[in-house]
């Protein structure tokens, strides 16, 4: 209630509607959902990042979690997939005859339910769902996806209709529809039905390596695998995006300086400075740049369909989830740094750093509006960006690269370029024989 202050007409709120609106805010404040736990890492995406490419975050075919479960009809058709996978597996990990199907599969439910209040934990916002739904679908899609991922590496395991390994389409749906931030399970639960399912006759890979083979050169053609002794830099995963970024992060040698951002020329300028640009053999991630003597060693990049998908969503699980540094961001940074032209695409096509199966006007507007929108707190290139930058205040690189471009690249300019240096040198001799003389 309101009453009117005296003889000036303002209003007041009387002491008993504060008393009521200071016990309602007690009430909210008290809400337990207000708190993150330290679990959460798996987001609704913010309306500032997904409204500049909505389908980078939105499944085409598959759904996985509670977040987009069966909200298109074809989700409908690729459910039935999942069970049938279910099913395989179910047929295939019986731990001793005479065990049916149903229950094997009280076994998965009592072991996904064992870790089902921990689960919860990993979504940042409520689950929309009973509890009995929830374990529904963590079952199906964590069996799903652990089978998916044995078959890739064991093929043998297919049958001869596969609707997946047998349909072109179906598999480049997963590759998109498995590393959308909203679309994800922990990795808790994969593990779990991982380790239940396990037959050391057939398992000779982590769940790790045989998630990591799955998306295999989503990065770049040429990325070697991950080998055994490299699995404990992986510890800690919490679902498939973060593996995919965690295998990129813990394999490069990123290194950050307390010194101030500047950016770096676009590659024909860099090219103008003296630069050159060389495919890093062997690298483990796209991440590890260096530069030394002039050479800017960048490891292969696949520009493809899924590439913008990926980075979209890798940058937003950086952006929301709390505790990660901004490496991916700043790769983003960088390459935008570097192409701002077609000619700068071609320059890194031509040297092997970009592996472009698009469009070249497409491919160099990819990096351009990636990270708009984001934060960063500590761009992870400072100390890069600072060696080339000084590296093209100097003279000599930038007048070789002119004088190779234009009087040698070319065999009547250099032919030219050498009578001339005749011409002077004999003028030279001329002028002091007459005055020896």
């Amino acid at each position: 209630m309101a009453a009117d202050q005296a003889g000036s007409g303002e209003h007041v709120i009387t002491i008993d509607d504060v008393n009521g609106l200071a016990t309602e805010l007690k009430k909210s404040i008290a809400d337990d959902s207000l708190f993150r736990p330290l679990k959460c890492c798996i987001f609704r995406v913010p309306t500032i990042l997904s409204r500049h490419n909505e389908n980078a975050y939105v499944p085409n075919a598959f759904s996985i979690g509670p977040f987009h479960y069966m909200k298109q009809p074809v989700m409908q058709a690729t459910q039935k997939i999942k069970l049938r996978y279910l099913k395989g597996l179910i047929s295939r990990s019986q731990p001793s005859p005479g065990i049916d199907d149903e229950s094997r599969l009280k076994d998965f439910i009592n072991a996904v339910g064992r870790h089902l209040e921990v689960a919860l934990e990993y979504y940042a916002e409520p689950v929309s769902m009973s509890l009995k739904e929830f374990t529904h679908v963590l079952v199906v899609d964590g069996c799903f996806l652990i089978e998916l991922f044995r078959k890739k590496a064991y093929k043998d395991l297919r049958d001869e209709n596969d609707p997946i390994f047998k349909t072109s389409c179906l598999l480049q749906f997963l590759h998109n529809d498995l590393i959308l931030l909203e679309n994800q399970i922990p990795w808790l639960v994969l593990d779990t039905l991982f380790q239940l399912t396990k037959d050391t006759s057939i398992d000779k890979k982590t769940l790790v390596q045989l998630a990591i083979e799955f998306f295999g050169n989503i990065f770049s053609t040429t990325q070697p695998p991950v080998q055994p002794h490299d699995l404990d830099k992986l510890k800690g995963t919490k679902h498939i995006l973060d593996l995919l970024r965690s295998s990129l992060v813990c394999f490069s040698n990123m290194y950050n300086a307390k010194i101030p951002w500047k950016p770096m020329p676009s590659a024909s300028r860099l090219k103008e400075a003296g630069v050159k640009f060389k495919k890093a053999k062997d690298s483990k991630s796209i991440l590890d740049i260096k530069f030394s003597n002039g050479v800017l060693e960048i490891p292969p990049l696949l520009i493809e369909e899924t590439t913008e998908p990926i980075f979209r969503n890798l940058i937003c699980l950086e952006q929301c989830c709390p505790g990660y540094e901004a490496a991916i961001t700043s790769y983003a940074i960088l390459m935008d740094n570097l192409i701002n032209t077609t000619t700068d695409m071609d320059i890194l096509c031509d040297s092997g750093v970009v592996q472009n199966w698009l469009n070249v006007e497409d491919a160099t507007k990819f990096f351009n509006q990636l990270y708009t929108d984001t934060y960063v707190k500590e761009n992870y290139y400072l100390l890069l960006a600072a060696q080339v930058n000084r590296h093209c205040k100097r003279h000599w690189p930038r007048y070789r690269t002119v004088l190779m471009r234009d009087y040698f690249n070319h065999p009547w300019a250099l032919t030219s370029v050498i009578v001339a240096a005749f011409l002077v040198v004999c003028t030279f001799l001329q002028t002091y024989y007459s005055i020896v003389k």
